[in-house]
């Protein structure tokens, strides 16, 4: 994977301006919060991303894939003010799950998710290499 970044702008911080790769595609729907069975890990935001992120992980090695290889991430949020607080904790969360692996990254605040309980809601594509 190439990142890329024009040589004039700023480094962004815990993302990616755009990634360029090639290999076997492998597209994650959007993934809440909850467990195997469909629970809930718990209310607050940070604890449902934390799982969402391992569910990603567990969906990925179904394509041999790994976090490396995640491409593209974009997150749908119903308080963009909740993620933004949420970032110091959140960050945490995510280097210990993806590493430090930035992909191209969108956040995205929605009026609902489908999940009633769910805060968050992350989609990924992962280029795996041939």
């Amino acid at each position: 994977m190439k990142v890329l970044q024009p040589s004039n702008w700023p480094r962004p911080k815990g993302y990616a301006n755009g990634v360029a790769a090639r290999g076997n595609l492998v597209f994650v729907s959007g993934v809440v919060g909850w467990n195997a069975q469909e629970q809930f890990a718990g209310n607050d935001f940070v604890t449902q991303v934390r799982q969402a992120l391992l569910n990603i992980v567990e969906i990925l090695k179904q394509a041999e894939a790994k976090p490396e290889h995640i491409a593209r991430m974009t997150w749908y949020v119903l308080d963009k003010d909740e993620y933004i607080s949420a970032a110091k904790e959140m960050g945490v969360a995510y280097r210990e799950i993806i590493g430090r692996h930035y992909p191209a990254m969108t956040v995205v605040e929605v009026s609902g998710l489908i999940e009633a309980s769910a805060r968050v809601e992350i989609e990924v594509t992962a280029v795996v290499p041939e």
